[in-house]
């Protein structure tokens, strides 16, 4: 279970006495949960908490009981697909899909082939030679959930993985999501796409943050 607990944040820049939040929520292994609520309620804030590139003021994060506080980010058993994308324009495609399996790129062929199976997967087969300078935004959040989804770790943050998708593209992305949740991953979603949320998530939630 992926447990936050009394976790408290405020931005640096946030004037003083000016309200930050105190975010609460349980997500049992392999269940997708939506976060739901007004924009500036702290929802991709949440994800970067977890993710840990943020650091709170107080409160918990544990994942199977164990405190994530302490770790890293690159320690922690979490991937995160960002609206931005975070590709590296001057390496290809599949430069850019290793590097989520190992940071400096010493991959077995075993791997090289895993990369091309996800390629094929979200429709970018012929495109793992390309530079990531020359992808649509469409393309590139492909890639982006592609990438994700190759790393072994449990815990997939979500924040509009679909953005720049057409219908066919974003059906695709929504059942290899709902693949790898029912496979043991657990999701934590942020999307303004009811259609994201009511496809991917087992529940929603909108009591996980209290202004502080």
């Amino acid at each position: 279970m992926l447990e936050i607990n009394d976790l408290l944040f405020r931005y640096p820049a946030q004037a003083a006495g000016s309200k930050g939040w105190r975010f609460n929520l349980n997500v049992q292994e392999g269940e997708c949960v939506a976060l739901s609520g007004p924009s500036g309620c702290g929802k991709s804030t949440l994800l970067n908490l977890i993710a840990g590139f943020l650091t709170p003021s107080g409160g918990a994060i544990r994942w199977q009981g164990q405190s994530l506080s302490a770790l890293p980010p690159w320690r922690r058993p979490v991937t995160t697909v960002f609206q931005e994308q975070n590709l590296f324009d001057h390496l290809t495609v599949a430069e850019n899909m290793g590097l989520g399996l190992h940071p400096g790129l010493r991959l077995s062929q075993q791997q090289w082939s895993r990369i091309d199976t996800m390629l094929d997967a979200v429709s970018l087969g012929d495109f793992g030679k390309r530079r990531a300078d020359n992808l649509s935004g469409g393309q590139r959040q492909r890639v982006a959930v592609a990438r994700a989804l190759l790393r072994p770790q449990p815990i997939l943050l979500l924040d509009e993985p679909m953005t720049g998708l057409d219908d066919d593209n974003r059906h695709t992305l929504q059942a290899l999501l709902l693949r790898a949740r029912d496979q043991g991953k657990t999701l934590v979603l942020v999307s303004h796409d009811v259609r994201d949320r009511e496809v991917l998530a087992n529940r929603e939630v909108t009591d996980f943050y209290h202004p502080w």
